[in-house]
């Protein structure tokens, strides 16, 4: 007996410390796990494909929206009564089968019986939000919350509960199309238009965190085209998010962000880690371009132009005699890619993409990805310093593949360093695909070449965009670079341009 107190005692005061220190959960249940929101943080010429009909209302009055009071409303109620009914909790399950679950990272410290009953096989539900988007059961929600599921059901606020089933759903964006079969016409929200939005206006959250149904929160938009993922991840891409102090928490995932004329301006999906109220949103004119496609064909198509891109830095465009640091630099061309048959070179700088100005380098990726697949796209390019048009036929987007691959920004600044003739020997020792350039061998500390970032192993390819081809031509490029030099650098796998200063003294 004095045994299975000094245990009870042990669990309770091991758990206890682990909930004062934050390392775990504190819900009580063992079966609930909440798909909460993401922490993201710690031609023959060929017609273009006509854009897919929407099956969603463009504002209107599906339910009826109250029209969007001037200056700070005095109470969200009446529009949250509004909405309520077309916003749903997403409830899911899956089964797991014996020795099919991750170890626990606290397993070690659990008593025997416990950690046997980890193994049992047995199923995990999980808890989401969605919102209706036509009459007919067509819900809009997050990929992650319906993501490797066996079981779909929907909660309505009247109670009612239906089986769900996977229209389409698409990684890279995050969102997904399920849809349930109604008996009767069901209340639906209408979608707005997210670039009219901007920061400071109030907005609506109506989601299930933790779940807790039809939870009403309110706030602003705190700011716009937030990039959250990992830059070398695929959801990178897209990312655009809006930023809102409404808050979100696990549960609200999937749910409807609004403006207050009651219309979907976003989806909500991830939050940051240990930070009040910052929540992050999918605006709703990148799910509108994805969803006819997720309706009819259960994924979505992207336009692929096989190009690795970088940003254009201050150095950089000096050096390439360019006016301004817009538009995108080629670094590499794949020459398996639709750009290499339309004669895109490295060097190249995308300043226009089928009549869309190119002033950021993350804006390319987007412009070609909603392209349609097959279809002929303008692009002009500056190539040493004279402007030139070019056509290319997009090919299809893998889902491992890049639009138009970022690569690294290197840091701005060469000398201070040896390099040595890439041999046949060199090349097989670092994986190139040839003997070409030189290769860095040494960077001296405090040197033009470290500010630059260049490290031992860099194989440099060129030097002002003209190919080297031992160490005598390298040395003889840099002598007459009066302003400095812009090296390609080979990296990993990757090309970069780097600029170089020429030490002032």
């Amino acid at each position: 007996m004095i045994r299975v107190w000094k245990w009870i005692a042990f669990v309770a005061l091991g758990g206890a410390l682990l909930v004062a220190s934050g390392m775990v959960d504190v819900r009580v249940s063992v079966r609930d796990r909440v798909a909460g929101a993401i922490d993201l943080f710690g031609e023959g010429e060929e017609k273009a494909a006509e854009a897919p009909e929407a099956f969603w209302q463009e504002g209107g009055k599906p339910i009826a929206p109250a029209p969007a009071p001037a200056g700070a409303p005095t109470s969200f109620a009446d529009l949250a009564e509004r909405v309520s009914p077309a916003i749903v909790n997403i409830q899911t399950s899956k089964k797991i089968a014996a020795g099919e679950q991750r170890p626990h990272p606290l397993e070690e410290f659990f008593p025997p019986g416990f950690r046997d009953y980890l193994q049992i096989p047995r199923e995990i539900p999980s808890l989401g939000t969605g919102f209706v988007i036509s009459a007919d059961g067509y819900i809009a929600t997050n990929n992650h919350v319906i993501e490797d599921v066996d079981t779909i059901e929907v909660n309505f606020l009247s109670g009612e509960k239906l089986s769900a089933e996977i229209v389409g759903r698409d990684p890279s964006t995050d969102v997904a199309l399920i849809h349930v079969k109604p008996e009767k016409d069901l209340p639906f929200l209408p979608l707005g238009n997210s670039d009219e939005v901007r920061p400071g206006d109030w907005v609506l959250a109506v989601g299930n965190p933790f779940g807790l149904e039809h939870t009403v929160t309110a706030g602003i938009v705190s700011a716009k085209h937030r990039a959250i993922n990992n830059p070398g991840s695929l959801q990178a891409r897209f990312d655009d998010f809006i930023q809102t102090d409404a808050a979100i928490n696990p549960g609200n995932s999937g749910g409807p962000l609004l403006n207050l004329s009651g219309e979907v301006i976003g989806i909500n999906t991830a939050i940051r880690q240990n930070a009040n109220s910052v929540g992050f949103a999918i605006p709703v004119n990148i799910a509108k371009g994805v969803l006819p496609q997720l309706r009819t064909r259960g994924k979505v198509s992207r336009g692929w132009l096989g190009v690795y891109i970088q940003a254009i830095d201050q150095d950089t465009a000096d050096l390439l005699g360019l006016d301004s640091k817009q538009g995108a630099l080629v670094s590499k061309v794949d020459p398996r890619g639709p750009a290499a048959d339309a004669g895109v070179e490295r060097g190249d700088v995308i300043i226009e993409f089928n009549g869309e100005p190119v002033a950021e380098m993350d804006q390319l990726p987007k412009l070609v990805a909603a392209a349609p697949v097959g279809s002929k796209a303008k692009i002009k390019v500056l190539r040493k310093g004279k402007e030139k048009s070019l056509t290319v036929q997009l090919g299809e987007l893998e889902a491992t593949g890049a639009v138009a691959r970022v690569e690294p920004e290197a840091r701005p600044g060469a000398y201070g360093l040896q390099v040595r003739t890439v041999t046949p020997e060199i090349a097989q020792e670092l994986g190139l695909e040839g003997p070409e350039g030189v290769v860095v061998s040494r960077v001296e500390p405090g040197s033009p070449a470290e500010e630059a970032g260049l490290r031992r192993g860099d194989v440099i390819l060129e030097v002002n965009q003209e190919p080297i081809g031992d160490a005598a031509e390298f040395r003889d490029a840099l002598e007459e670079a009066e302003r400095g030099a812009l090296l390609l650098v080979s990296r990993g796998g990757s090309q970069i341009y780097v600029p170089l200063k020429r030490e002032k003294g």
